[in-house]
């Protein structure tokens, strides 16, 4: 069985608390805010941010355990935050022509 060392193991705790807690935040903006309009902005970048930090993590921890850098889990993201912003992007396009076609 291979232990982390030390270090690795607090930075990506540091990071998967960070990436919980941006996550979180962006949750709170999603119910506090009041328009469609504004909801939109908190929680796709507290998901962006939030995966971001995951994929560190994740690289980090997967690096130390082989041995050699690795970076697979950087497809997996690119996928996500390319993604987020136009799934983002459609549904304001839609509450754009929502309110349009009610005036």
């Amino acid at each position: 069985m291979n232990d982390l060392p030390l270090w690795v193991s607090i930075s990506a705790s540091i990071l998967l608390v960070i990436s919980g807690v941006l996550t979180l935040l962006g949750s709170v903006g999603l119910l506090r805010l009041g328009t469609l309009y504004e909801r939109m902005h908190a929680p796709t970048l507290g998901t962006t941010m939030g995966t971001f930090c995951v994929l560190l993590a994740a690289t980090l921890v997967a690096s130390a355990m082989q041995n050699r850098p690795i970076f697979h889990e950087f497809l997996i993201t690119l996928l996500l935050i390319m993604t987020s912003p136009v799934t983002a992007i459609l549904l304001m396009q839609s509450a754009i022509h929502r309110d349009r076609s009610n005036e």
